[in-house]
């Protein structure tokens, strides 16, 4: 039995609004749009890559799951996602890790994480 993860899918009120936040984001292009849903290229060969769906329903309460975004310099990939339309939501380090907790312009949630040691 073979299985794949090609994408991996938000939903959201508007695609193209959040497919383009989330492409300056991570630096990769949008790559199609199919019916309900705008797709980017995937950030490194191999990886799954972001898509967005188009759903009637608001997002209600936290994410049970979210994206990771490792980055070298957190304050400059903070003031990028700020400038976006990004929130601040959050911020911990334990062990070395600083994962600062982020949301995008509808509300769902990711983590800027910086390796310190």
């Amino acid at each position: 039995m073979e299985i794949h993860l090609p994408h991996i899918v938000m939903d959201c009120a508007d695609p193209e609004r959040l497919a383009a936040f989330w492409s300056d984001l991570v630096g990769v292009p949008i790559k199609t749009r199919w019916r309900q849903y705008v797709i980017l290229e995937p950030t490194e060969d191999g990886a799954p890559a972001l898509a967005f769906q188009r759903v009637g329903e608001a997002k209600t309460g936290k994410n049970r799951a979210h994206v990771d975004l490792t980055v070298a310099d957190l304050g400059a990939a903070t003031r990028h996602a700020l400038t976006l339309g990004a929130l601040v939501i959050d911020e911990s380090t334990e062990d070395g890790v600083t994962a600062r907790v982020m949301a995008d312009p509808e509300g769902n949630e990711f983590c800027l994480v910086r390796l310190t040691s």
